[in-house]
């Protein structure tokens, strides 16, 4: 099994902490993983994305033009990443924000909307670990006990007390991924 696939949006979306917690649930079941975050200076605001690579083989490279997956959270990255997806692939996206649906006949999409969710829990800092959830239902690359694991690695100690409430937020995304097409 491996899992190549790309997480992008805005800067301070949780895009970055979404494929880190990927990756460390990944190493929790001694997968080989990569981890390639990309985010120009402006930071918050501006774009991030992160690539993500699990394998239960040798990872000859963590540089990838095309992906298993997408997970698109905004237009910019919609236009830039719709078509890197692998024919067959998954494309999964927050339509909140998104002028420009995909248009493609030949990969699997499906919406979360993620937003909405969050702002229904009344916490918008759980919209990625919503969108994480969705991505799980989907393809449940990694157990949920070391997403767990994963979340009390990548969350600094003074935040670990929120990890029932991202736990939750998981859960939710789960319930409320919606199938747009599949091939």
């Amino acid at each position: 099994m491996t899992e190549e696939l790309i997480i992008a949006g805005f800067g301070g979306q949780g895009v970055l902490s979404m494929g880190k917690i990927l990756a460390y649930s990944g190493i929790m079941e001694d997968k080989e993983v990569s981890w390639m975050p990309s985010y120009g200076p402006e930071m918050r605001g501006g774009t991030a994305n992160v690539s993500v690579i699990i394998s239960d083989e040798r990872i000859s490279s963590p540089v990838l033009r095309d992906f298993d997956t997408a997970i698109i959270l905004n237009q910019q990255s919609m236009d830039k990443f719709e078509k890197s997806v692998h024919p067959g692939g998954l494309l999964l996206y927050d339509p909140n924000g998104i002028i420009h649906p995909p248009t493609r006949k030949d990969i699997n999409i499906y919406t979360i909307e993620g937003a909405l969710e969050a702002s229904k829990l009344k916490s918008p800092k759980t919209f990625n670990m919503i969108v994480l959830g969705a991505f799980l239902k989907l393809k449940p690359i990694v157990k949920m006990e070391n997403v767990h694991k994963g979340l009390l690695k990548s969350l600094p100690e003074r935040h670990h007390h929120m990890i029932p409430m991202n736990e939750e937020a998981i859960k939710v995304g789960q319930e409320k991924v919606k199938e747009v097409q599949t091939v």
